[in-house]
């Protein structure tokens, strides 16, 4: 699993949405505390799936701390370290759960008939390179 000290933010390579996601976080990350990586290269992707009960989500995926975060509380736990008001989301975690997570899986079952899919993983802009982990 990640083994650096940065989080790790796991994201669907091909899903427009997802990579336009990546970029907001970059733009209001401005410690570079996240590195990303597309789940589509990364190689221990069964450690996740075993996670998961030996299904990767259908969610982007953060790995902090060696704990794997998944669908709406990684994207709060993302969102407690942005720049400017973005950790004030982070009390949406009195939301309970299950309702939070509703949300998001409806947002993600249909983020490629919503936003579009490209037909391979994309290629970080060339200024956050040292951001992506390709392998």
């Amino acid at each position: 699993m990640h083994n650096e000290n940065s989080p790790l933010i796991l994201f669907d390579g091909v899903c427009k949405l997802c990579n336009g996601s990546v970029k907001f976080i970059i733009k209001r990350d401005s410690k570079a505390v996240f590195k990303f990586q597309a789940l589509q290269n990364y190689q221990n992707l069964q450690q996740v799936a075993t996670h998961f009960q030996n299904q990767v989500p259908d969610s982007i995926i953060l790995i902090q701390d060696g704990i794997i975060y998944s669908k709406s509380t990684a994207v709060l736990k993302i969102c407690k370290n942005l720049d400017g008001l973005w950790p004030l989301l982070y009390a949406l975690f009195i939301i309970p759960k299950p309702f939070r997570d509703y949300l998001y899986m409806l947002i993600a079952k249909n983020r490629y008939v919503w936003f579009g899919k490209y037909e391979k993983c994309t290629i970080p802009d060339e200024n956050f390179n040292e951001r992506f982990i390709e392998k």
